[in-house]
């Protein structure tokens, strides 16, 4: 085996210990964006969140970007390269002459010359797009492409094992206040 498939076996290792150990949704993706970063040598990365209504992605975490080009404005997912959405990985070589980009001259000002674009999807629905920015013009190879989709599918998961755990965290925390409410009810009227 070639030490960077080692590499790439055990940073994805790393990810899949962060991701079931945290429930944590910004650690579980803070460990995605590093590590993409890290592991593929590229300028950047960010995980997109689909907001509940579809129409906007929402940074859920960003590694190598400027916090001016995080913050340059909404991500409309009908302007932002919008075949992800529909499940398609998407590489836009060249985002100087490519329409698919909302925010072009951000992206060069930001020393970005192209972006690949990958679905994040749990049980076949779209919850949120990986987006890795590189420098120059790069093809990634077989084994880096493989990584990147694993790398997508496992923090799909683990994006979806935390908002379960943040849903069932305030479900509960409901229940223990309507039951306290309901002793001091019954406490208040049983004198």
């Amino acid at each position: 085996m070639v030490a960077q498939e080692k590499q790439y076996i055990k940073t994805f290792k790393d990810v899949c210990k962060k991701i079931n150990s945290s429930l944590d949704i910004g650690n579980v993706l803070k460990a995605i964006t590093e590590n993409t970063v890290n592991i593929l040598n590229v300028k950047g990365c960010t995980i997109f969140l689909l907001d509940r209504a579809g129409k906007k992605l929402i940074v859920g975490s960003s590694c190598g970007l400027s916090e001016n080009y995080v913050k340059k404005g909404p991500v409309d997912s009908e302007k932002s390269i919008v075949s992800t959405l529909s499940g398609e990985w998407v590489m836009i070589s060249d985002i100087e002459n490519d329409n698919r980009i909302q925010y072009r001259d951000e992206a060069k000002e930001e020393g970005i010359a192209s972006i690949l674009s990958v679905p994040m999807s749990v049980k076949g629905t779209i919850i949120g797009v990986l987006r890795i920015y590189i420098s120059d013009s790069r093809t990634f190879s077989d084994v880096e492409n493989e990584f990147i989709s694993v790398l997508a599918e496992i923090g799909s998961i683990g994006i979806e094992n935390a908002r379960i755990y943040d849903h069932l965290k305030t479900e509960h925390e409901k229940l223990i206040h309507d039951v306290n409410r309901w002793f001091e009810f019954g406490v208040s009227h049983g004198k």
